[in-house]
């Protein structure tokens, strides 16, 4: 009986013998169904088998490219946790410390070089052997880095002079590049002093990567450098190769450095009126600098664009250039305060907290040295400032340097009163003095009274239900008119508290006491403004 999946094939020594065709046994298989094949011809022209090609070598047959199995893929590398011991976070604690913060030093350049030192006793597998005690903080660090460049290009300076020519002065083909080492001092008599942190206990990974400032002179310690970067993160080693580009480090040709220039202030030559700001990035030349008398006579021309043109962007560009004359030349006199003066008193009108704190900050030394000016109009207006900013600390400086003589000055005592009345939480004194500021405190008033308000309101709602005339609210928070209290009220979503009723418009202080202390939680977060001191 025949097969009903497979086909039978005729007897042997048939005529008719059938030749199967591959596909059509893949395709039976399938498929799952009766093939019926295809007979042949009785002219059958090829051999009823396939040939194969007889093999040269004992190797066994390469495996076509489908064949080969597919290579797993790596598994990701798992970062390995680090269990820091309590030294490194002590020492790391050390370096935010704000007792051990540095003025000069930036917290991104400090936070570099912690990264730097930290990850280097890492890799060298010392963060238990070094004496995280006695290790100098990042600060101290980079200071003493400084110190070391500044000490190697005093060095070079010598040497020129002791030389009696500069590199410039020397014909073609003769002049020699000086070396890192002898930059630095290459003999024992003139060598520069080891860094401190250079004598703990870290092995070579540590001490090898330590970039100090002498090495930046030789470029042809360039590629070491280079390789150096190979075993380190990529946030360190972009920071590195910036410091080297700023350096000089990728310049086509070396260059020596320039002598120091001679001690003593720039003596400007230029008699342009108008000059355009521009941060200084190289040692100030005369012709590009402006002296006393043309800065005076460009005061004047100032004074009068402000008034008759009031653009702040443009006065506050050519009062920076100003003062930045001023400083290259080392002029301090009564001239001198008059410029920052005016350049406060025009930023504390337009409200730019930052610029007016620069002039302020200068002002304080300059008032020290007796040169004359307004010390008591800007001394109140660091009280207030200090108010806005919520300094209680640097408030407190200002007020153990005040004489019994300056507190009797109106300003002054104005802006006492004004402190003193917050602190007792007495808002009705306060809103009086808010309305009776002498001199321009009342810009830096207008900077937090709004806070105030939310806060006295806020008092409000509690002390009286369930409801008040806008009339009070008006007097008791220094409003010009109903209106602008009810726009106040309407700005601090409060529009649905406010009902009018047979004598006038009411406040529903029982029903807005929740709303209104959110508004003074959220008006009384921390002031972070640039340019504070």
């Amino acid at each position: 009986m025949m097969n009903s999946t497979w086909p039978v094939p005729p007897p042997p020594g048939s005529h008719n013998q059938h030749v199967y065709a591959p596909s059509e046994l893949t395709d039976s298989i399938t498929s799952k169904r009766l093939i019926i094949p295809k007979m042949p011809s009785k002219r059958q022209t090829g051999p009823a088998y396939h040939p194969v090609q007889v093999r040269q070598s004992f190797n066994p047959a390469p495996l076509p490219y489908s064949a080969v199995p597919p290579q797993p893929a790596p598994a990701p590398a798992q970062k390995k946790k680090i269990d820091w011991p309590q030294p490194v976070r002590d020492y790391v604690q050390r370096s935010f410390d704000p007792q051990n913060v540095l003025p000069d030093i930036p917290r991104t350049e400090m936070e570099a070089k912690l990264k730097e030192t930290i990850s280097a006793t890492t890799d060298a597998n010392a963060l238990y052997s070094t004496d995280w005690a006695n290790l100098p903080l990042p600060q101290h660090m980079i200071r003493q880095e400084r110190a070391l460049a500044a000490q190697a290009w005093r060095q070079e300076s010598v040497n020129l002079q002791l030389d009696g020519r500069s590199y410039g002065d020397s014909p073609k083909g003769t002049a020699k590049k000086r070396k890192s080492q002898e930059i630095a001092g290459g003999n024992d008599e003139d060598s520069v002093s080891t860094p401190p942190w250079r004598t703990t206990n870290i092995r070579n990974g540590f001490e090898d990567r330590i970039t100090y400032p002498a090495d930046r002179f030789d470029k042809r310690q360039q590629p070491h450098q280079d390789d150096n970067l190979k075993g380190t993160s990529k946030f360190q080693k972009n920071l590195e190769k910036r410091q080297r580009r700023f350096d000089g480090g990728y310049k086509s040709a070396y260059k020596s450095p320039s002598p120091e220039p001679a001690s003593g202030p720039v003596v400007g030559t230029s008699e342009v009126l108008e000059k355009q700001y521009l941060r200084l990035t190289a040692p100030p030349i005369p012709s590009a600098v402006r002296p006393e008398r043309i800065l005076r006579q460009t005061l004047d021309l100032l004074k009068k664009k402000w008034k008759k043109e009031g653009n702040y962007s443009y006065i506050c560009d050519q009062f920076k250039s100003m003062r930045q004359d001023l400083t290259v030349q080392r002029i301090k006199n009564d001239f001198t305060v008059t410029v920052y003066e005016i350049h406060g008193r025009i930023a504390l009108e337009k409200g730019d907290l930052g610029e007016y704190n620069q002039c302020q900050t200068q002002l304080r030394a300059l008032y020290a040295q007796k040169l004359g000016g307004n010390p008591v109009e800007f001394k109140a207006y660091r009280i207030l400032y200090f108010i806005h900013t919520s300094n209680r600390t640097a408030l407190n400086d200002v007020l153990a340097d005040l004489t019994p003589a300056e507190k009797r000055e109106k300003p002054i005592k104005h802006a006492l009163d004004v402190r003193s009345a917050l602190a007792l939480g007495n808002y009705h004194r306060f809103f009086r003095l808010y309305l009776d500021t002498p001199n321009m405190g009342a810009y830096l008033m207008d900077m937090f009274v709004v806070r105030e308000r939310l806060g006295a309101l806020s008092n409000l709602c509690k002390a009286y239900k369930p409801d008040v005339k806008l009339r009070f609210i008006t007097e008791e928070l220094g409003f010009e008119s109903d209106g602008d209290a009810a726009q106040f009220i309407c700005d601090h979503n409060g529009q649905t508290f406010l009902e009018e009723k047979d004598d006038g418009l009411h406040f529903l202080t029982g029903k807005a006491g929740q709303t209104f202390d959110a508004a003074k939680n959220a008006a009384f977060q921390k002031i972070d403004i640039k340019g504070q001191i």
